[in-house]
């Protein structure tokens, strides 16, 4: 296991308008320790633009091996030349988690899908982009008709040195039923500040600022380290 984080680590990460990246965080919040990965690819065409992500997080709550996935694609798609696009997303995952005493298990994270519309921003060399999303969200077995506005930002300084980019989603969805303050919305933002050491590798910090989310009822924030190889 060890190896293997040290080779990832090895391939890790740089400026954020890139379209393939692989980062490796390390999270240092009070409650527990761990690294966790993230993979994505951004890929324009003529008629719009794909994404996707994938999170894996690794020795969680002091198990082995892999105890999150989770992953995002999504697709902008436009026939005109303005910068409104329509958005389609998915959006699943897994986990397992440990017992005080046995059995362990695991869980599913609910399937979502998403339908609306976005629109971006930037300026003419790309150094400041800005995206808005505004979408119908469906989440399997708990909300049929929700909703979700997400913000994605990405912003070049000091010619391409320093990077400042990140998202921001506040969403709808019952958390917490078993208690009688249950909460209905979420909220989770994730600015990421990077080094530009090279065009490819990256090093920096992300803090992760939520609120309900993940099945902590109120805020948590949770810094991390950071490094980023940029394909």
């Amino acid at each position: 296991m060890k190896r293997a984080l040290i080779i990832l680590f090895i391939f890790i990460s740089a400026s954020a308008l890139k379209a393939q990246n692989v980062q490796l965080h390390y999270n240092l919040g009070d409650n527990q320790k761990y690294l966790w990965s993230h993979v994505e690819m951004f890929k324009p065409d003529k008629w719009g633009s794909t994404f996707f992500f994938i999170d894996m997080n690794y020795g969680e709550a002091n198990m082995k091996g892999v105890t999150l996935a989770y992953w995002e694609i999504s697709r902008a798609l436009k026939f005109w030349n303005s910068p409104f696009a329509l958005h389609v997303e998915f959006n699943g995952g897994f986990g397992q988690f440990k017992n005080t005493t046995p059995p362990n298990g695991a869980y599913s994270i609910n399937n979502a899908w998403l339908f609306g519309g976005e629109y971006t921003w930037n300026t003419k060399d790309f150094s400041k982009v800005f995206t808005l999303q505004l979408m119908y969200k469906t989440i399997q077995d708990k909300n049929s008709a929700a909703f979700q506005i997400t913000g994605v930002w990405a912003i070049q300084m000091l010619k391409n040195t320093v990077t400042f980019s990140g998202f921001a989603d506040f969403w709808r969805e019952d958390n917490f039923e078993a208690s009688s303050n249950m909460t209905k919305y979420v909220f989770l933002t994730k600015p990421q500040l990077w080094y530009n050491f090279t065009k490819n590798f990256s090093a920096g910090t992300e803090v992760d600022i939520s609120s309900n989310f993940g099945g902590h009822r109120g805020g948590m924030v949770n810094p991390n380290l950071s490094a980023k190889w940029t394909f």
